[in-house]
């Protein structure tokens, strides 16, 4: 299997199970939404919570030029770990929410 393969079957994977676990309160969907072709991914939460609109990005991760672009998390676990764990090289993971001059001090990829 191609290493871009391997990353998109990671990352869905990663995004179903993440979209498996709903809201304890509210009538709010958790939306795992893949665009394979553009290389786009993201985890939504849409819905309401009483009269009040829930709509949020929870994760987005894209895949530029063979890396892992993680645009933002917002889990309390961290996506660039679970992808680590799952045998991903810390040098093929960016994380872009990040300012490019900060991402030298982390220990994945700048760019």
């Amino acid at each position: 299997m191609a290493k871009l393969d391997i990353y998109q079957t990671h990352i869905e994977n990663l995004l179903k199970e993440y979209g498996s676990y709903q809201p304890s309160s509210g009538d709010i969907k958790v939306q795992p939404i893949f665009d394979r072709e553009q290389g786009h991914y993201q985890l939504l939460n849409v819905g309401w919570q009483g009269s009040k609109r829930i709509f949020g990005c929870v994760l987005h991760l894209d895949i530029i030029e063979g890396k892992i672009w993680i645009q933002h998390d917002g889990t309390d676990i961290g996506i660039a770990d679970e992808l680590v764990a799952l045998g991903i090289p810390k040098e093929d993971i960016v994380l872009a929410f990040h300012a490019p001059s900060m991402r030298k001090y982390t220990e994945f990829a700048v760019a």
